[in-house]
């Protein structure tokens, strides 16, 4: 099936050559993408907006903004201490914030201009809204061009990343390995290398792939995977920190340093770790409308990756009880590490899905089981103190589980007395250390929060930069506004009455968030 696939590919690739004239490497080595919707989706925005003004909506899309936000963790430091660090670092890295491209070109009006006027008198400010001065906006540039060194008959080496690999690049980050697609041949440590994007294509059985196997050699060729679909997707260049052989190796690590950007925004990986956080202007916002006091019960549902859930719980100063819930235990992983990283003690994690967040009243606390579960958690402490005076590990252990069984009056069974065994020999393993699990939830009753915030789940269209929308159709975009009035219903439960409800969603359909207004208000 494969062979009969990459054959096909490269009968129409063939087919295209010979019909194709020469292209100037100008119109090649660029970056001007074209973003293709689903033709209903299309339809249905250029009526709301006007062709005109939907078409420079589509374009801004696949840009960029001008300018990186950046939250500080004013629980650690301050916006004038972080400025000052901010710029001897970017000072250090020779990032001039120029708002000016190379060659004469000047920005991009669709890129989107800053918040404000005063970025044009330094590389970074603070944000002018009352109330919101811990949110540093650091200044970008762009569309630049850039000269990968084409040579008729030698064109430069290449590698083709990712679609969302691709987007990070554009908002700042570098390349790193899981998303690097291909490679030229021969490519060593230290090469120089031009990095294209490939955006998903349609394939034969009507779904969207990137049609290209992790690790395809690149000639150069008009031969190679998907040659003229890279056309105009271009996003800079960079100098490899591996060979061909070790990017496809390894499993994680910097694949390609980005030396030369279309769109210059300065990274902040490993940058004041802890003391800020990059986040896009408007989840500040969501976090900061919730307005969170000190010692409230507070409920982040779809808390994932834990941006606002960290923000709001800087604001009520740590003290409290935040609750952060995600329906995945991975995600729900990120928000308790993050958490951590950033030395916050009110949040607590859970896995749960916000479409069953309600606990109904009927149903009991397992009250004793819990009792269980907590005797059956042994610390290291009591395990070495235990192997240093000589005891024997398993009757010490089968001791505290008859203890457990007396005090808690539920039985425990030989299950569990042989996972709380190998507890004590082995430590408490990666799941249970701080940061690793995270526990499952029954639910919550009604009328158990002061506040809760809903960013939920949408199809994300207004997120920038975008270089693929052609998944969501109108069928899909209905099922993202059924799901939120859905969870959108379970956050007018949870909140106590006079709570506060922030909902938050990133959509470019007008109706939807004056739909789930009326619904609740009527």
């Amino acid at each position: 099936m494969k062979k009969a696939r990459d054959l096909n590919l490269l009968l129409k690739t063939t087919r295209r050559i010979s019909s194709t004239p020469k292209m100037d490497p100008s119109d090649r080595y660029c970056f001007s993408p074209i973003l293709r919707w689903n033709p209903e989706v299309e339809n249905y925005f250029i009526k709301a907006y006007g062709a005109d003004h939907f078409s420079v909506i589509s374009k801004a899309l696949t840009r960029p903004s001008s300018y990186s936000c950046v939250r500080v963790n004013t629980l650690k430091s301050t916006s004038d201490a972080v400025i000052e660090k901010l710029l001897k670092i970017i000072k250090e890295k020779g990032f001039d914030g120029d708002c000016h491209g190379k060659e004469g070109l000047e920005p991009d009006e669709n890129v989107g201009s800053p918040p404000e006027e005063s970025l044009k008198k330094g590389p970074i400010v603070k944000c002018h809204i009352p109330g919101l001065d811990y949110v540093l906006f650091v200044k970008g540039s762009g569309p630049h061009v850039i000269d990968y060194g084409y040579v008729p008959g030698a064109p430069p080496k290449e590698v083709i990343v990712s679609r969302k690999c691709a987007e990070a690049v554009l908002r700042g980050a570098q390349v790193f390995v899981p998303g690097v697609l291909a490679c030229s041949a021969h490519v060593e440590k230290g090469d120089t290398v031009a990095v294209s994007v490939a955006i998903e294509q349609r394939n034969p059985n009507g779904g969207w792939a990137s049609g290209m196997t992790r690790g395809t050699v690149l000639q150069g060729l008009q031969t190679d995977p998907y040659y003229f679909e890279r056309n105009g997707l271009y996003i800079g260049q960079g100098t490899t920190t591996m060979s061909r052989a070790g990017l496809f190796r390894a499993s994680e690590g910097i694949a390609v340093d980005m030396n030369d950007r279309v769109f210059r925004l300065p990274s902040f990986y490993d940058v004041l770790e802890g003391e800020i956080f990059l986040q896009n202007l408007p989840s500040i916002v969501a976090a900061h409308a919730l307005d969170p006091q000190k010692g409230e019960r507070i409920l982040d549902m779809c808390a994932a990756p834990g941006g606002k859930t960290t923000a709001i719980a800087i604001l009520m100063k740590d003290e409290g009880e935040l609750v952060a819930i995600d329906r995945s235990h991975n995600k729900a992983q990120v928000i308790q590490k993050l958490a951590f990283e950033m030395s916050l003690t009110c949040i607590t994690t859970y896995k749960l899905d916000a479409l069953k967040a309600i606990r109904q009243r009927n149903e009991t606390d397992d009250i004793n089981t819990n009792q269980s579960s907590n005797s059956l958690r042994f610390d290291d402490e009591k395990a070495s103190s235990s192997t240093t005076e000589g005891f024997n590990l398993d009757k010490t252990c089968k001791d505290n589980v008859s203890n457990a069984i007396e005090d808690g009056g539920t039985y425990v069974s030989k299950a569990d007395i042989r996972k709380a065994m190998r507890r004590m020999r082995n430590g408490p393993g990666r799941n249970q250390c701080l940061g690793g699990r995270v526990e499952n939830s029954k639910g919550f009753y009604p009328d158990s929060f002061d506040r809760v915030l809903l960013d939920a789940p949408c199809s994300a269209l207004g997120l920038r930069p975008r270089l693929f929308v052609g998944e969501e159709t109108i069928d899909s975009l209905k099922r993202h506004a059924t799901y939120q009035r859905r969870m959108f219903d379970q956050a007018v439960k949870l909140v106590r009455p006079g709570g506060v409800i922030v909902y938050s969603t990133l959509v470019c359909i007008n109706c939807l968030s004056f739909y789930f207004v009326v619904h609740v208000l009527f």
